[in-house]
């Protein structure tokens, strides 16, 4: 299931008009917030959200002295490139919006800067309105339909515009078009003698003015490519201290020491940096579809990989879809998909044959609109794929065959990306075939036509994720082959013995170690991200891959994500933070440990509003397993007190991620959580039962074929810790959980009714033979082409187990999880006899995150007055 950790930066959307009687008041602006000093929700969830963007696409030069990242400042638009120093310890900026405008058409620039002034104009009214809206409950005098008025106000004076403008227009024709039978009297006598009456046009009046700015709204709506975009991508020369960055889909050569820029590409079509030559000359480049090869001194360029043709069919061509090369450049691996054409109009088939219909209100009637859909017992649709490993720019030869096939169809089948050796002799990649269990890790190598031999294989239980974890590679000297495997129940780096296939671990220890960073030149050493200390952060750790090793050379305490290493070894960069110190671009010269911060990406006033932090705590549950969790607790709290609480969870594997992490500032968990704490004297939880990934192979399969379960067993164990310790009142706990945590709210809410006292489950997958396949089949349960078997784990039969009070929450449009599952659970629920315990809170244009009728703000709103209708203050 997607991960939703619902962002504070909410989309923007059309604005919603009272149709209330109009409050009568001075002419005065609205209270910016209550003349208490307490926090309140529009300030924690204001439309400006307070995190800002961390850096993108870390990466050192070749020698290690400068390091490249992609960042801007808080609030700025776009992402633009920046060069650190390390020798120096300047940083400089390399492109700007000011620098960029130079590149591009000034109607480009027009829009950007119209655009930037409607995004940020919004932001504004939105928070303005937010805060009036709280002001007028609190009864103060505020009219609450000045922003609409304003708004028809203008769209007046635009509407006289036009209407002044098209009558300009019909007057010039008019003359232009003047008597052309100037000599027919009788016709100008006639037409003299008609009246030149005009009508005078009837203002519209207010309800069709609302219905022409709803139009205009939705017209002018923010849509990606809007705003100043940024440098997309960049890559380091081999060994200059150079780089070619993408801008809107043009390339431009960066001199590091001089900052000096050269545009290389302008057309019409998006381009991409790939690569440079091996000999620094020159640089590699793709488009939609083709790589290309171009030299800095000469104008000529080269097609590296040619159409792939059936043998049986000229007309037939495979569409390539990744093409890597070796580090020499004479050699590459395309892995190619054959085309799923309809043969009677020679037209691909859509991807899924099953198209679910999602509901639209907005307009006076409803419309329909069909998203793909692929379900537990539907066909698959696999293409046909093939591997090709081939000499670049060898277009005039035959092609040859492929060298490894999977003829696709309704199966399930997942290749990895293709690695080659640093010396480019050999090559590696795995598969894994879901249906038959099987795992296996191939190495071929640099010949066109000989086979890649299969130099591993698993069958059985091999955990989750695979292939894009397992990520097969050589070390630099070439000797050794590594994979990421979870043979003794954690993702950790093993060596494979290519003769015998024998996996040899490299780490020991009951932690994640599932992302290798690189090694050292002489590939003595790795470098992982691994949460050893503490599984709520993810640190990076120094390997020698003779006797496993690790030293921690990140800052302790963090949570490191985006990270590189330099090529030598003795420098590291890692976006990386905690709770106490948001995530920031730091720099660290592993030898002496010393550290500095690159980046201020957050605003600073957070600092206003972060009343409270989180403390890390974790307890044992009735198997004896390890439960990690994070509370809040009042400033006032006493261990004698009996508190109302709420727990947030989510429960279901999320590749890498879960919630209990010391740098994420998830809107309910956190966010919420402090603001109960601070507000109403709550405690609250975030907790990560079992059923989470990043804790090792027990708990990212617990979910298997009893969904819900495991989770709810570390839910009723926590209850009781958080009564024994935490001075709550254990018949005034709550419970709430989005995507996935809203199924495991609901489903224990049924299934052990007695244990939270409320509930509010958000866009919960209810029904997992609806659910998109690809999670639920590795997740839930085995499935059955056949039949949806999985309806075997649908809540709809366990709503008669509810007790106590529980809201729905969902949008409306949520192509993700549907809707429809919380129309049928909230069916169920009524045919049961629960009308008077069950609520319904909806965004009639919000999807998963919602964010359309009803942003952040307005939904913690809600789950503010539920909790405090039901559970009451925090201490009594």
């Amino acid at each position: 299931m997607t991960p939703k950790y619902l962002t504070l930066s909410v989309a923007l959307a059309c604005a919603l008009f009272s149709t209330a009687p109009a409050v009568v008041h001075a002419d005065t602006a609205p209270a910016a917030q209550s003349a208490s000093s307490d926090l309140t929700l529009e300030q924690l969830f204001r439309a400006k959200s307070y995190a800002g963007q961390s850096a993108h696409v870390i990466n050192f030069s070749h020698d290690g002295r400068y390091l490249a990242y992609i960042w801007n400042p808080f609030g700025e638009a776009g992402l633009d490139l920046y060069l650190y120093d390390t020798q120096t310890g300047e940083t400089r900026r390399i492109t700007s919006p000011a620098l960029m405008r130079s590149y591009d058409a000034p109607e480009v620039w027009d829009r950007f800067d119209k655009k930037l002034a409607q995004r940020d104009k919004e932001e504004a009214e939105r928070q303005a309105k937010a805060e009036a809206q709280a002001a007028y409950l609190r009864g103060e005098n505020v009219n609450l339909f000045q922003w609409e008025e304003a708004a028809i106000a203008e769209l007046k004076k635009e509407l006289a515009e036009k209407k002044a403008k098209e009558a300009a227009k019909k007057a010039e024709e008019k003359a232009a078009a003047k008597d052309d039978k100037a000599g027919d009297d009788k016709t100008a006598d006639k037409a003299a003698d008609k009246p030149a009456e005009k009508k005078a046009e009837k203002e519209k009046e207010l309800w069709e003015l609302r219905d022409e700015l709803k139009k205009k709204i939705a017209k002018n709506k923010l849509k990606a490519g809007d705003l100043y975009p940024g440098v997309a991508s960049y890559v380091w020369a081999n060994k200059k201290s150079e780089l070619i960055f993408q801008y809107r889909g043009d390339l431009f050569r960066l001199q590091a020491s001089s900052g000096k820029i050269e545009r290389l590409t302008q057309t019409d079509k998006p381009e991409r940096i790939a690569a440079y030559q091996a000999d620094d000359k020159g640089y590699i480049y793709m488009d939609e579809k083709r790589l290309y090869s171009a030299a800095f001194d000469s104008s000529v360029i080269r097609q590296l990989n040619p159409e792939l043709i059936f043998a049986d069919d000229a007309e037939k061509k495979y569409r390539i879809s990744s093409t890597t090369l070796t580090e020499d450049k004479k050699w590459m691996a395309i892995v190619a998909e054959a085309p799923d054409v309809d043969p009677e109009t020679g037209k691909p088939r859509p991807a899924s044959e099953r198209q679910v219909e999602i509901m639209n209100y907005n307009d006076r009637f409803a419309t329909a609109k069909k998203v793909p859909r692929e379900v537990s017992d539907d066909k698959r649709k696999i293409l046909a794929s093939a591997l090709y490993i081939r000499r670049t720019g060898d277009t005039s030869s035959r092609q040859p065959e492929p060298v490894f096939t999977n003829a696709g169809g309704d199966v399930w089948f997942e290749m990895s990306d293709v690695s080659w050796a640093k010396d480019g002799s050999r090559y590696t990649f795995s598969t894994w075939e879901r249906e038959k269990d099987l795992l296996r890790i191939y190495v071929g190598n640099a010949d066109e036509k000989a086979k890649p031999k299969m130099v591993f294989e698993r069958k059985g239980n091999v955990g989750h994720e695979v292939v894009n974890v397992i990520r097969p590679h050589f070390t630099p000297d070439g000797k050794q082959l590594i994979a990421v495997l979870d043979e003794q129940g954690y993702r950790q780096p093993y060596t494979i013995d290519i003769a015998n296939g024998k996996a040899s671990a490299v780490l020991k220890g009951d932690f994640e170690a599932h992302q290798v960073l690189g090694y050292t030149p002489d590939s003595k050493t790795m470098f992982v991200l691994a949460n050893k200390d503490d599984f709520a952060a993810m640190n990076v750790y120094k390997v020698q891959l003779a006797n496993g090793d690790m030293q921690a050379i990140g800052q302790s305490g963090e949570f490191h994500r985006a990270s590189d290493v330099s090529y030598q070894g003795d420098k590291l960069a890692s976006v990386s933070g905690n709770w106490s110190n948001r995530p920031e671009l730091k720099f660290t010269d592993i030898a002496s440990h010393k550290t500095r911060t690159l980046t201020s990406s957050h605003d600073p006033k957070w600092k206003d509003v972060a009343r409270l932090t989180p403390e890390r705590f974790s307890f044992t549950n009735r198997h004896g397993d390890q439960i990690q969790a994070f509370v809040f607790k009042p400033k006032d709290w006493t261990p004698q007190d009996q508190r109302a609480a709420v727990v947030y969870t989510y429960g279901g594997p999320l590749n890498d991620r879960h919630i209990v992490e010391v740098d994420s500032f998830q809107p309910t968990a956190h966010l919420f959580g402090m603001y109960m704490a601070a507000k109403h004297g709550y405690v609250t939880v975030a907790v990560d039962p079992r059923g989470h990934s990043n804790y090792g192979r027990k708990f990212s399969d617990a979910n298997w074929e009893q969904a819900g379960k495991p989770q709810t067993e570390d839910l009723e164990d926590l209850v009781k810790y958080m009564t024994k310790n935490f001075g709550v009142d254990s018949k005034r706990i709550g419970l709430t959980g989005w995507s996935f945590g809203g199924f495991q709210t609901q489903y224990t809410m049924y299934t052990s009714p007695d244990v939270f006292a409320a509930g509010i489950a958000g866009a919960g997958p209810t029904e997992w033979e609806n659910y998109n396949s690809w999670y639920s089949g590795r997740t839930i349960g085995k499935t059955d082409r056949s039949k949806p078997n999985l309806r075997k784990y649908s809540l709809l039969p366990l709503t008669a187990g509810l007790k106590k009070p529980l809201m729905l929450v969902h949008g409306m449009q949520d192509p993700n999880v549907l809707y429809q599952d919380t129309v049928n659970v909230y069916r169920a629920l009524l045919e049961n006899g629960k009308e008077a315990l069950v609520d319904l809170f909806l965004d009639p244009d919000g999807e998963h995150g919602m964010g359309g009728a009803v942003k952040p703000k307005a939904w913690h709103k809600k789950y503010e007055a539920f909790f405090l209708q039901h559970l009451g203050e925090g201490k009594r």
